[in-house]
């Protein structure tokens, strides 16, 4: 071999030992991201769970049809340098719940149910406290994509402010009209929820019908929304938008770091791409100088911090700023 030939690979070689490929999920992942001493610490929140499964909780599908841009003037604002939905607005219990969608791509209805949840209790000064359906959202939105198998942000909140969406809490809450109806699975080793696989999602029935002894009607228990909208995929147009009318759905690419995440402020060191995922943004601020956003996520709260996760703020990383959508209640 030439000594040139020689020359160029090795430098293809160190180029490929700068970003080792890593299996996802596994001991040496975390060990490299806690190894490159990045803004974020990781972490295992998958114990005995299939690569598949991961992937199928990713079920937003990116760049999807947009609804109308909603630009806020934010001239007259001045926006702080942290802020905190569940600060802002204590009297809204649904600010602080984290969710957990099963195994089922569903994460594009979540973000949705969750952030309406939070905006009817905040402008109603917090009369209306309700658990907006994650289950009549995910089933009964046709226009929405493929239920368990993926959906848009920008048609869930559509659908609230055409068809409405009525109450439902939790997995075996009994709360609320149409409560969630796939059971959380275990993350860990052992626990007492099923395990998680990739098998499962069959899309429940959409039932136009609230569980026995629930009243009102369903018909009489849905919300509706007056407007719908995305917003600009701007630092400040999404925070303004934020602390004016309370918390957004976001989407973002996942990458197999980010499954492992545990603490701090996320930015892609390593892994490849698991697909598109959508979630509640609630705030923002800054940790040792780097600037974020606060996010819910809907995997339970023995994912990353307690069920949040914070992720880099201000250049649209993995495709955070891109896809904001939010509305307004009736």
């Amino acid at each position: 071999m030439g000594h040139a030939a020689f020359l160029l690979l090795a430098a293809s070689l160190s180029v490929s030992l700068a970003r080792p490929h890593l299996h996802p999920l596994s001991s040496e992942m975390v060990n490299y991201i806690n190894k490159v001493n990045t803004t974020w610490k990781a972490g295992h929140n998958f114990h005995n769970v299939d690569y598949s499964y991961v992937q199928k909780l990713c079920g937003t599908m990116l760049k999807g049809p947009k609804l109308p841009l909603m630009v806020q003037y934010a001239g007259d604002m001045k926006l702080p340098k942290e802020f905190d939905s569940r600060v802002q607005w204590p009297n809204c219990p649904t600010l602080k719940e984290i969710r957990d969608q099963g195994s089922c791509g569903s994460c594009w209805a979540f973000g949705a149910a969750e952030a309406i949840s939070d905006r009817v209790c905040i402008h109603s000064n917090a009369k209306v406290n309700v658990e907006i359906s994650s289950e009549d959202l995910l089933t009964c939105c046709e226009s929405c994509g493929m239920g368990c198998n993926g959906g848009y942000p920008s048609a869930a909140w559509d659908f609230w402010t055409k068809e409405g969406l009525v109450s439902g809490g939790l997995y075996d809450s009994h709360v609320g009209c149409r409560p969630y109806t796939i059971a959380p699975c275990e993350h860990h080793v052992n626990g007492s929820r099923p395990p998680c696989t990739g098998e499962e999602g069959n899309t429940p029935e959409c039932v136009a019908m609230c569980e026995p002894g629930y009243t009102p009607s369903y018909k009489e228990d849905k919300h509706y929304g007056k407007t719908s909208y995305s917003v600009l995929s701007d630092e400040q147009q999404i925070q303004s938008e934020i602390f004016k009318n309370g918390p957004v759905e976001g989407a973002f690419i996942v990458y197999a770091d980010f499954l492992l995440y545990k603490s701090g402020v996320y930015q892609h060191v390593t892994g490849s791409e698991a697909g598109g995922h959508a979630i509640k943004m609630l705030g923002w601020g800054e940790e040792d100088g780097v600037p974020y956003w606060l996010c819910a996520n809907s995997w339970n709260t023995d994912w990353g911090d307690n069920g949040y996760f914070k992720i880099l703020r201000g250049s649209n990383h993995c495709g955070i700023e891109s896809e904001v959508v939010a509305g307004i209640p009736k």
